[in-house]
């Protein structure tokens, strides 16, 4: 494994890529939903080769790095024994950064992949991130 300070740097957002975000916004604090399925089981696979940084629109608000810790830990304990190592992978394996570091990625689900050409400003205004595009397929069913 190569030595921590010289992995690249992995940015993941959390709202809509790591916590599902299916529930509307209430505040920084408040996290009602559960993980994206296999979300937890990539961040615990990504930081052997990765330093991974959690970033969110939260980050800079007020209790908004705590909550989505405290959120991420609960999600990472089945037993009472899981909350140390838990605990340590979110304080010691996971960075969380107020600003964007300059990556290695991203992976978010609100971005568009640049490939050189640019887009119609009307397309990135008809956007939307992949739930909604599973929620709205759903409710057309």
């Amino acid at each position: 494994m190569p030595e921590k300070s010289r992995k690249p740097i992995l940015v993941i957002d959390f709202d809509g890529v790591i916590h599902s975000y299916t529930s509307k916004w209430v505040d920084a604090e408040t996290i009602p939903d559960p993980p994206v399925p296999g979300a937890l089981d990539f961040l615990k696979r990504a930081v052997f080769h990765f330093r991974v940084h959690i970033l969110s629109s939260r980050s800079t608000q007020k209790g908004g790095i705590a909550a989505m810790q405290r959120w991420l830990i609960s999600h990472l304990t089945e037993t009472e024994d899981d909350i140390q190592a838990a605990t340590e992978f979110v304080f010691y394996d996971l960075r969380w950064p107020i600003y964007k570091p300059p990556a290695y990625m991203t992976i978010d689900d609100r971005a568009f992949r640049f490939e050189g050409t640019w887009p119609d400003p009307i397309d990135l205004l008809n956007f939307k991130p992949w739930n909604k595009r599973i929620q709205d397929a759903a409710e057309h069913d």
